[in-house]
């Protein structure tokens, strides 16, 4: 079992260390690991009904599982010191906090259960080889036996773990200075194992196995192996005959079985030159109350083998089969972080931990390996089936094949289990201590207290109450694979560990231990994983589940630390991969979203004047896609750098109270309109760039006396034209709802005046995935001449939406010819037309822009002379009213460039106009060109709602 070092950290802290590679680390593991030799194998029925060959299989998974961790650990421990905590401490400095924390607490569930299942051994061994009477429940029924013994361990069990609690809580030197004695004792039973293996070849003891035909019988109520014998020249019948006769009478009713069948005696231990082997080498699985049979030996038929499992015949206990055989296995190979939890300790971890782990690893391999072979070579297959020595009168088996005596594995083997529970109940506490020092589970920092020595005290009362669970669990069946589920965790995040250090090459990545690779961590998180599911598939899910539960947790309300994992540096790697992939292609229509670059604007003391605009923000994005929140400082870097990093943690703040998942980027330019001009050119990186600036109408710019406030709006207004990107301007932000209003009614409105390549019908639609929207309706509104079909052009823009996939209602409104713009005209029914027409004359850029500037001024006296005086703009982008001649022009001039900058210029008065659909296909286009159709506004506005779109697109 993986058990935490019983020395107590804290109290060793002021003390040299003197251990060494064989003191320090290599023995410490076999105590952990030989228990396995002494009490699994004898105990379980893995090893004959798996059959030689399987267990070797079984015996190589767990120990090439074992020896590959013990690489990828001896590689992060000599990476830097590892101080108390062991792989705890390894995999969150090496995965973060969230990793180390839900694989450090799977780790301590798993060591504190392998306390349970020591005690659970303890108590087996004294009620079933050294005291049998003292057992407190006694079955009256044999098919009451199993329960009976699992009240008897649950009652002990409680009465040892209180013991062991309390002798942890005032003596935990005692316990150290044990350790060396109950390793001694499993040495000497290895010892004694090997010693009687080898006198087999000579002298085979005397172990009779009583055989009814090829059914092995349970011999606790006879003494000798036959049906009848002769006394005084009288045949008599045995106790034997009782058990399946009616009565004692040769004549008596007796088991149809029985009476067909004689008794034999079959020698338990044959040795090893019987030849037992061939028949130990394939495996005998069978399900629960199978009756345990020897197949070379003859048998008649009789009664139905399931009605005589009530009859004194050894059967299984529990269903046997491949991957149960591995999980009750596989913790009696794990220990092996006993070494790098002892680093505190060693002269020389770094030398002492790959060594000392690596060949202890290797010679307990050498031992389990041979032992399977050794007792296969020398057992009878039936008796190795036999858990509980039932057939043998309920004795040890390996006790007998050992040498000189039985009482050493015996004794051996309940040294080594108390030994390692109360190693178990010292360790466990003090890995959860190290966890709650840590503090990156809140809820868990009263443990991290203890005595003034540093004794953790409440974590040792915790322990003892999680290692109650198991005991009452009883079934030491049933306690393994939880053991192996956790210990494999921990095993398997280990590996992970190395590896993605190893793969990432981070600088600070240079182990002294240099027998690693990548592939070889792989393989070892790879068999890890296999054997979790192996074992006990839902198990591992329950396993994994507590583990997401953990790390989750401690993601979302667990202490931030930086540790400089290697999660980071992977992010960091995935990051600058997807970048990369991003600039291969350009994006297409179908993944197109508004990639958010705010405009925001601090007041005085550096706080953000419209808070609101990170709301919308919020309620626009719901998180998906790019968001960066710039904000200009007036003034030069060297002077600024201060106000800038208050003025970035202020944004920071605002944004983390609004929920805004996205970037912010402060920039100090020498004047606001370069710094505007910076943002949209820089902003972003690779493919990741914004395509559409979001920012606040300018509330103040009447009253304001310096025209440089309005004329910075108008300047990013140009900017962003220029970088042909989208302008969303959001007028009195101060009055939209924030991210805790929920909007029960009301509509959205989209008046599609000017077609924007769809912009205004996507917006809403974004909004209504968030909450605060999600029950307002949508709107369109758009406008008709009055001479218009206004019926059919809301079918048509009805039929539009639908082939949008968005609901909205429609409306029509029917205005004057004198009331609409003819800004509006022309930009929305004479776009593609003048785009066509630049092509067509193939005008170099000077040449383009040289006629792109005569057309505005000619649209610019036009429009003055329909709108003399003040006109009142009906367009998004003219929200404001001309006070005076020239911010009429100014606005009017910007519109025309921002016409202008997408290529699209008016015909002459005295040309005969080719009137073009908008379209979004380049066939639609060339087919209305070609249309010698009469140019009439009433028609083109009707004919805007004409419009298919492009089904692949959508």
């Amino acid at each position: 079992m993986e058990i935490i070092s019983g020395t107590s950290d804290d109290l060793q802290e002021h003390l040299e260390p003197t251990d060494g590679d064989l003191h320090g680390v290599y023995l410490p593991l076999p105590h952990r690991i030989f228990w396995g030799v002494i009490f699994l194998a004898p105990y379980t029925p893995g090893l004959l009904a798996a059959g030689i060959l399987e267990s070797l299989a079984i015996v190589g998974l767990c120990c090439s599982c074992t020896m590959l961790t013990a690489i990828s650990m001896s590689a992060i421990a000599t990476n830097g010191v590892v101080p108390a905590g062991g792989s705890y401490y390894m995999i969150s400095r090496s995965l973060g906090p969230e990793f180390g924390g839900a694989v450090g607490l799977c780790f301590y569930l798993g060591t504190t259960f392998a306390g349970s299942m020591y005690i659970l051994g303890t108590i087996e061994i004294l009620l079933t080889y050294i005291v049998p009477k003292a057992a407190i429940f006694v079955a009256e029924r044999k098919e009451d036996e199993v329960d009976a013994l699992l009240n008897n361990m649950r009652v002990y069990g409680t009465c040892c773990l209180a013991l062991m609690a309390v002798v942890v809580f005032v003596g935990v030197k005692y316990v150290n200075k044990l350790a060396l004695v109950f390793l001694a004792c499993v040495i000497l039973s290895i010892l004694a194992i090997y010693a009687g293996v080898i006198k087999t070849i000579f002298e085979p003891p005397d172990f009779p196995v009583c055989m009814l035909g090829n059914r092995t019988l349970q011999n606790h109520n006879f003494d000798k192996c036959l049906k009848t014998e002769i006394i005084d020249n009288v045949t008599v019948t045995t106790k034997l005959w009782k058990l399946f006769c009616e009565g004692s009478e040769l004549n008596a009713t007796c088991n149809e079985y029985f009476a067909n069948n004689n008794v034999t005696l079959v020698q338990g231990i044959p040795g090893l030159t019987s030849g037992v082997i061939s028949e130990n080498m394939w495996s005998e699985y069978g399900p629960l109350s199978m009756l345990v049979e020897n197949k070379k030996l003859p048998s008649l038929g009789g009664s139905d083998p399931a009605k005589d499992i009530y009859m004194p015949y050894v059967v299984n206990d529990i269903t046997t089969f491949f991957t149960l055989l591995v999980g009750i296995y596989f913790p009696s190979v794990t220990g092996i972080m006993a070494g790098s939890n002892r680093s505190g300790d060693l002269r020389d971890a770094q030398k002492s931990i790959p060594i000392g782990t690596i060949l202890a690893i290797a010679t307990t391999s050498v031992i389990y390996i041979t032992c399977v072979v050794l007792f296969g070579a020398c057992i009878e297959g039936v008796l190795l089936r036999d858990k509980f020595g039932d057939s043998v009168k309920g004795n040890l088996v390996i006790g007998t094949l050992s040498w000189p005596s039985p009482w050493v594995i015996v004794i051996g083997s309940f040294f080594s289990c108390c030994g390692a529970g109360l190693q178990s109940l010292t360790g466990a506490p003090r890995l959860l201590q190290a966890i709650a020092r840590d503090g990156i589970v809140p809820f868990l920092q009263v443990f991290g207290h203890g005595k003034a020595n540093g004794e953790p005290t409440w974590a040792l009362l915790l322990t003892a109450a999680i290692c109650e669970i198991g005991i009452l669990i009883a079934s030491l069946d049933s306690v393994a694979p939880i053991l192996s589920m956790f210990f494999l965790m921990c095993y398997l995040f280990v590996n992970l560990a190395c590896a993605v250090q190893t793969l990432l090459r981070t600088p600070n990545w240079r182990p002294r231990f240099k027998y690693y690779h990548w592939a070889l961590s792989f393989l070892g998180m790879s068999l890890c994983l296999a054997l979790m599911f192996i074992s006990s598939w839902y198990y591992a899910i329950v396993a994994m589940a507590i583990a997401t539960c953990i790390y989750k947790y401690i993601e979302y309300r667990g202490a931030e630390k930086e540790w400089g994992d290697g999660i980071r540096g992977l992010s960091l790697n995935a990051a600058r991969y997807a970048l990369i992939r991003l600039e291969e292609a350009p994006p297409h229509t179908k993944n197109w979203r508004p990639q958010l670059l705010v405009l925001l604007n601090l007041d005085s003391d550096q706080g953000v004047k419209h808070p609101r605009l990170l709301s919308f923000t919020t309620q626009l994005k719901a998180g998906k896609g790019l968001t960066i929140v710039g904000n200009v400082l007036e003034g030069t870097y060297l002077t600024k750098e201060t106000e800038s990093k208050r003025a970035e943690q202020n944004i920071k703040a605002s944004m983390s109270a609004e929920r805004t998942k996205g970037f912010c980027h402060v920039v100090v330019s020498s004047n606001l309109r370069d710094g505007f001009s910076h943002l949209i050119q820089s902003a972003g990186l690779g493919g990741m760039k914004h395509n559409t600036v979001l920012m606040a109408w300018p509330g103040t710019w009447r009253q304001s006396n310096d025209p440089q406030s309005w004329r910075n709006f108008i300047e990013t207004v140009r900017e962003t034209t220029a970088a042909h990107q989208a302008l969303l301007v959001a007028k009195n932000v101060d009055s939209f709802p924030t991210n805790q209003d929920r909007l029960g009614e009301g509509t959205i409105d989209v008046w599609w005046v000017v077609h924007d390549g769809g912009m205004l019908m996507l917006l809403p639609f974004l909004l209504r995935q968030h909450k605060v929207w999600r029950k307002c309706k949508m709107r369109i509104f758009t406008v008709a001449q009055m001479d218009d079909n206004s019926i059919q052009m809301k079918k048509d823009l009805q039929m539009f939406l639908y082939h949008l996939r968005l609901d909205a209602e429609v409306e029509v409104v029917e205005m004057h010819d004198n009331d609409i713009s003819a800004f509006t005209y022309e930009k929305t029914l004479m776009m593609e037309q003048r785009t066509q027409m630049l092509k067509q004359m193939q005008l170099s850029r000077t040449e383009r822009e040289r006629e792109i500037q005569s057309i505005t001024d000619e649209s610019r006296s036009s429009i003055r002379r329909k709108n003399q005086g003040a006109a009142q703009s009906t367009n998004l982008s003219r929200q404001s009213s001309s006070v005076e001649d020239t911010q009429e022009d100014e606005a009017q001039l910007i519109h025309d460039r921002n016409t202008a900058s997408h290529a699209t210029i008016n015909d002459k008065a005295d040309t005969g106009p080719e009137r073009v659909h908008m379209t979004w296909t380049k066939d639609k286009l060339f087919t209305e060109r070609n249309r010698n159709r009469e140019c009439n506004a009433t028609v083109a506005v009707r004919d805007l709602f004409n419009m298919k779109p492009e089904w692949e697109s959508l």
